[in-house]
This record gives structure tokens, sequence and C-alpha cells, in this order.
């Protein structure tokens, strides 16, 4: 079953991606490019893990996803420009936040 904790890492997963695809493509930044698809590709599969009944696939998804706000966290704080790095954190704050409601930490 599709509970909001997938469905949450599916999405940012998905956005992880895209970005990632993106900042190759405006930036030629093959960091975005690796960073964006890895983190993205990883979500996408904690998500199917945890739908398949491993029950740490959430928590693994909620680790990602800990890790790639503080990474924009930094980000931001060092340019000051809120596209890509604020966008990130303003999605990935409530999304980080849904999946730790489905462990059971709030």
């Amino acid at each position: 079953m599709m509970n909001p904790g997938i469905i949450a890492a599916i999405v940012y997963g998905i956005l992880a991606i895209v970005g990632g695809i993106l900042g190759y493509r405006q930036a030629k930044s093959q960091i975005s490019l690796i960073a964006g698809c890895g983190c993205g590709v990883l979500l996408l599969l904690s998500a199917l893990l945890h739908l398949q009944g491993q029950s740490w696939g959430l928590l693994a998804a909620a680790g990602v996803t800990g890790i790639l706000l503080m990474a924009f966290m930094m980000r931001l704080f060092k340019t000051r420009k809120f596209m890509p790095a604020g966008l990130m954190l303003l999605l990935g704050i409530p999304s980080l936040g849904v999946m730790l409601s489905q462990l059971g930490a709030f």
C-alpha cells in the first residue's frame, strides 16, 4: 500500500533526478547530474523496497532526504540564490516531515 511517506520519497526522488538533469543542461555541472540522479534513484529504490515489505526502505529514504537537505542548505548559504537550493529545501522539508511521521518519529 502506498502511504504518504512512500509518495513523498517518490516525488522528491523524481524532483532530484529532474533537478540534476536541469543542472547539467544549464551549467554543464556533472556533479549536479551525478548527485541528483544518484540520490533520486536511491529515493526511488528506497520507496520500492518499502512497498515490497522492507520496513527500512522508508528509513533509508528519510536518510537520503536529510543528507540532501543539508547539502542544499549549505549551497543556499554559500550562493544566496533561491534556485535550485532554496526550492529543493522548500520541497524537501515537508517531504522529510511526512517520511518521519510515517516512521513514527512525530
